[in-house]
């Protein structure tokens, strides 16, 4: 199938998935890359409280903390 044939199906709102090669997709700058980084115990206590009264895990929390003053900052 052809570029145009498969925007125009898309368009009409067509189940085009069958006709995707998804096996390789990837989502730009959404990659994950592991960090090391060393928190005070003071730090690791109230991440650990905060994380349990959400009942998430203490990544969880750091992500989360980190993507919302990232945010505010640009």
């Amino acid at each position: 199938m052809k570029a145009r044939e498969l925007d125009r199906r898309f368009d009409r709102g067509e189940d085009i998935s069958e006709h995707l090669d998804v096996s390789k997709a990837r989502r730009p700058e959404q990659e994950q890359k592991r960090v090391n980084v060393d928190f005070p115990l003071w730090m690791i206590y109230r991440l650990d409280r905060e994380a349990k009264r959400l009942g998430v895990p203490r990544q969880s929390v750091i992500k989360m903390w980190l993507a919302e003053r990232l945010e505010q900052a640009s």
